[in-house]
């Protein structure tokens, strides 16, 4: 394989669904799997269309209980396109799958650079007949409402006849997700169906709830060939049967080329009218593929990250999908960042926290795009001032799981599949999405120079978010301090203390530190802000003056707890009780997911000092040495580089890595540490998913967050790289597996800034243009490049962790 290719050999039925995820192909507008053809969804086999942003609402009962769940809607199946031989007497063989007639010679070829994917067969039929078969399909990037899938079917040693249908295909749920089988799982209602001569047929139908329209229209040809053609729809599908002469040296190619359409979209009448339309003026299958090509091209040239041998053909294949998730079509989308892309139906499609690890690549390379994604939590501002009113509490709480409207989307049950138990479930206590958001609104801006955003939309929530924590952070008069009580933090395990009436957990140090910063941030923009526009944002919002002072003394004045010598988890995480690691790595294979094992032994994981993912290491993710000693001596604490070390240390030996996020963090937290073991964790954070170490979760929709985190950890982990202070900061981490790599940034009106490290050299060159030159500051000088020159600066082999100032 190539370093922009990656090929799967054989069929193997139960590693179908991981490689139909991994090889799933999409525009940011739409994605489909990467599913067989020929086979609907079963056990097996799951095809599968996802459209960005379109949720459906429905109620299930869940252990005697009525409870309502928004989902990413399975869309109709385009994909659908089955055949089989006939003889020359006109008698026909059964329809071909790869589950009752074994394929020989079976390959699938996902191609990164031009983003197609290409299989290939031979099939040797009872009466010894054999036909080879090869398929190229392709979700455009260049128009993103269409796909388009190629066959070429060639006899081998026969002639005869070949029998194809072309399907559209509406009956469907939304079934990727065992555990949720309990559950509706019918979304897709009222649908037609129709045909439009000579070749194209159609498909319409609309959500239950959410009342979207959706059409489909697909148009199937044989090039350059006569063949007998009927189009028969049907009340759920509508298929375009075909039958085509084949002979040894004639081969048959068939084209189908599929347009979808949602009443989401802009700048059209009717869906159906809009599907019939683009597919009826649509290229054949090369002028699609050359201008679907060009379009990734562009694409790469903005984007693409470059370090040679096998970690930089992960790292490519995740940015693939990072972009075909989040790509320049989302820019003009009303969509978050699906924390299980538009590849599976886990978590339901819904929106948590991932972009705090997606907007850090994408703000250098598609700001357009970062801006997007804000400007869906800004529409939703209203909705999440609602809910902390809800609770009685000021500014904006924004949901743990988001979906369409910005309500909160959490399931209040979910099942333990280790034990058959559906359980509460009190994750929306995570409060701190919101930290993340006002993080993402400032590096945004930082990385950009947007300070129409920042004086605007983003200011409205950076403020708005401050004013719920410091609403809810309350005086203990006992220690002279603020708490926050009755929140859940990154950790996930912990929800409660041990056998307590009520969840939440009180001063989770991750979360009491980002909203320091976070009220930090909302004081020091509201002071910058021009006195006209402080004061109509003021006035917009309705916060008085008088709040502000509360704010300085509540971000000087949070609790963060310790003990022995660490940065405590939360307030009472010492008396826990220690897990013997040992003994349970002993007994099950896997320890990654302790709570579900625990809870299925009749135990409880709240009891222990066990952790799913990063928590209290997550603030060395998100802040550099230096800007976290300074967060912690304005909070009235000392971290110095002897805590954080023992406080590294004690977490590493209690987290369970439940989560492909938690490896990812680990690895950059002992990167920019330079700390021995940094290599072993982001190996593991590369792997997670292409090895599927979760068991299984990744043929339900790959971990976007831990794909885009792999980028960012080359990008500003193992560089330094910060954006502040009208510059940029760096200071590049030693890390002999990763000691070549090199990526272009888009900065502050300047396109293409080239950072490439080779050995002990770092070069960065700016483009030539009639911007600004940019300050460029390491820990040891600080240069200016202008436009059109480059620098290369010679990095000393190894030097001491940075000390902060």
């Amino acid at each position: 394989m190539s370093e922009w290719t990656w090929e799967y050999e054989g069929y193997d039925p139960a590693a179908e669904r991981l490689r139909e995820a991994l090889c799933t192909l999409g525009n940011g507008y739409f994605a489909t799997r990467g599913a067989v053809p020929e086979c609907r969804a079963g056990l097996t086999h799951y095809p599968a269309t996802y459209a960005a942003g379109v949720y459906n609402r429905v109620e299930s009962t869940v252990a005697g209980r009525q409870v309502v769940n928004e989902d990413l809607v399975n869309l109709p199946n385009w994909l659908l396109l089955r055949f089989r031989l006939r003889s020359a007497d006109g008698s026909a063989g059964p329809w071909f799958s790869p589950d009752t007639r074994q394929p020989t010679d079976h390959r699938h070829t996902l191609d990164l650079r031009r983003a197609t994917l290409t299989r290939t067969f031979r099939f040797r039929d009872e009466k010894a007949r054999v036909l080879s078969v090869e398929q190229v399909r392709l979700v455009h990037m260049a128009d993103p409402h269409l796909a388009a899938l190629r066959t070429v079917f060639t006899a081998e040693n026969w002639s005869g006849e070949i029998e194809i249908e072309s399907c559209l295909d509406g009956e469907v749920i939304n079934g990727n997700v065992h555990r949720y089988r309990a559950l509706n799982s019918h979304h897709v209602t009222r649908v037609r169906a129709g045909a439009q001569e000579p070749r194209t047929v159609w498909l319409s139908c609309r959500t239950s709830t959410s009342d979207i329209a959706l059409a489909m229209a697909a148009r199937t040809v044989v090039v350059g060939r006569s063949a007998s053609s009927e189009l028969r729809p049907a009340r759920h599908r509508a298929v375009h049967h075909m039958v085509v002469p084949i002979a040894p040296g004639l081969p048959a190619t068939v084209e189908k080329t599929v347009a979808l359409h949602t009443s989401r979209d802009t700048a059209f009448s009717n869906p159906l009218e809009a599907a019939l339309d683009r597919v009826s003026t649509a290229g054949g299958f090369p002028a699609l593929l050359n201008s679907h090509a060009a379009a990734w091209e562009r694409l790469w040239r903005r984007a693409d990250i470059q370090v040679p041998g096998p970690a930089g053909r992960i790292l490519r294949l995740h940015l693939f999908h990072v972009l075909q998730t989040l790509s320049p079509h989302t820019a003009d989308l009303d969509v978050g960042v699906p924390a299980r892309g538009l590849h599976g139906e886990a978590y339901r499609g819904h929106v948590f926290w991932d972009e705090l690890f997606v907007l850090p690549y994408l703000n250098l390379h598609l700001p357009e795009v970062s801006r997007a994604l804000l400007n869906y939590r800004y529409r939703r501002l209203p909705r999440a001032c609602r809910a902390a009113a809800a609770i009685g509490r000021a500014g904006a709480m924004y949901p743990w799981q988001s979906g369409s409207d910005g309500r909160e989307e959490t399931q209040q049950w979910h099942l333990n599949p280790s034990s058959g138990r559906w359980l509460p479930d009190h994750s929306r206590l995570q409060y701190h999405v919101g930290s993340a958001i006002a993080y993402n609104v400032w590096q945004y801006c930082e990385a950009t120079g947007d300070t129409e955003f920042l004086h605007t939309k983003g200011a409205e929530m950076l403020v708005q978010i401050a004013r719920f924590w410091a609403d809810l952070a309350v005086l203990d008069p006992a220690t002279c301090r603020y708490r926050i009580r009755g929140a859940v933090g990154p950790d996930e395990y912990h929800d409660s203390y041990p056998g307590a009436a009520l969840p939440g957990l009180d001063d989770n140090a991750y979360t009491n530190v980002t909203a320091a910063w976070v009220l930090t941030r909302a004081l020091d923009l509201l002071r910058r802000l021009p006195a006209w526009r402080r004061e109509e944002l003021l006035d917009r919002i309705r916060l008085n003056g008088d709040e502000l002072p509360r704010w300085e003394d509540v971000s000087r004045r949070l609790t963060v707890p310790f003990h022995q010598g660490v940065i405590s988890q939360f307030e009472g995480y010492d008396d826990l009780a220690e897990l013997d690691w040992d003994a349970y790595r002993a007994r099950y294979d896997s320890i990654r997911r302790l709570d579900r094992i625990l809870e299925a032994e009749g135990d409880s994981v709240n009891r222990y000092k066990a952790s799913k993912q990063a928590d209290v290491l997550m603030l060395g993710y998100l802040f550099s040495p230096a800007e976290l000693r300074s967060l912690f001596r304005r909070l009235g604490y000392d971290l110095d580089d002897e805590v954080w070390r023992r406080t590294v240390d004690y977490y590493l030996q209690r987290t369970s890595h439940g989560s492909t996020l938690s490896e990812l963090v680990h690895g950059l937290v002992l990167a920019k540490a330079r700390r021995a073991g940094a290599w072993r964790y982001i190996q593991e954070a590369l792997e997670a998913d292409i090895a599927d170490i979760q068991g299984g979760t990744t043929g339900e929709g790959i971990h976007l967050g831990a794909m885009a985190g792999t980028l960012d950890l080359v990008q500003r982990g193992l560089t330094g790289l910060e954006t502040r202070e009208d510059a940029l900061w760096l200071d590049p981490v030693p890390l002999p597996a990763l000691s070549e790599y090199g990526f272009s940034l888009r900065y502050r009106g300047h396109w293409g800034v080239a950072v490439q490290r080779r050995s002990d050299r770092l070069q960065i060159g700016i483009p030539d243009s009639e911007e600004t030159p940019i300050r460029v500051v390491l820990p040891d000088r600080a240069v200016t490049i202008a436009p059109g020159e480059a620098c290369t600066l010679v990095l000393p082999e190894s030097r001491p962790a940075p000390q902060a100032q």
